[in-house]
């Protein structure tokens, strides 16, 4: 098989490479980058293995992820102001990334789940009062469960 032929998501390395690919778009995106790169002032190689690992269980079933995926962007949010034009632009990335790179039903499902993500964080965030921004962020620093867990649909 060519490296640049489409086909569906199968397996972790799959994962990995959309995450890459995805990550070398947004770093340096000119709406969203520095939210990457001097807001969260992401370290790639170690957030990587993470974030695949939420894809890979996403859509492979693998149960590799065990993280909460909410309360970094609470914190993003306490330092930012995440607004809903920030996760628009971020689902425009993710959506092109995939459709680069892949097609099939897992493709799908790595777009469909993402649009859940962005609309469930943009709207959770945007409702957030400033006590329970606190409060998320210390049962996040904690290790407690935060307000939305991660499902696997379908």
């Amino acid at each position: 098989m060519l490296p640049n032929d489409p086909r569906d998501i199968q397996t972790r390395a799959d994962c990995e490479r959309l995450v890459r690919s995805f990550y070398g778009k947004a770093m340096t995106d000119p709406m969203i980058g520095f939210l990457f790169t001097d807001v969260a002032r992401l370290d790639l190689e170690e957030h990587v293995p993470v974030i695949t690992s939420f894809w890979e269980t996403m859509l492979l079933g693998t149960r590799s992820y065990g993280g909460g995926a909410f309360a970094p962007h609470v914190s993003l949010h306490r330092k930012a102001g995440l607004r809903g034009p920030h996760f628009e632009r971020w689902l425009v990335l993710w959506t092109g990334t995939v459709d680069e790179l892949f097609m099939g039903e897992r493709a799908e499902e790595a777009k469909a789940h993402a649009q859940r993500v962005a609309s469930a964080f943009a709207r959770r965030l945007s409702t957030l009062a400033d006590d329970e921004v606190v409060a998320e962020e210390i049962d996040g620093a904690a290790g407690l469960p935060v307000s939305l867990a991660i499902t696997r649909h379908g």
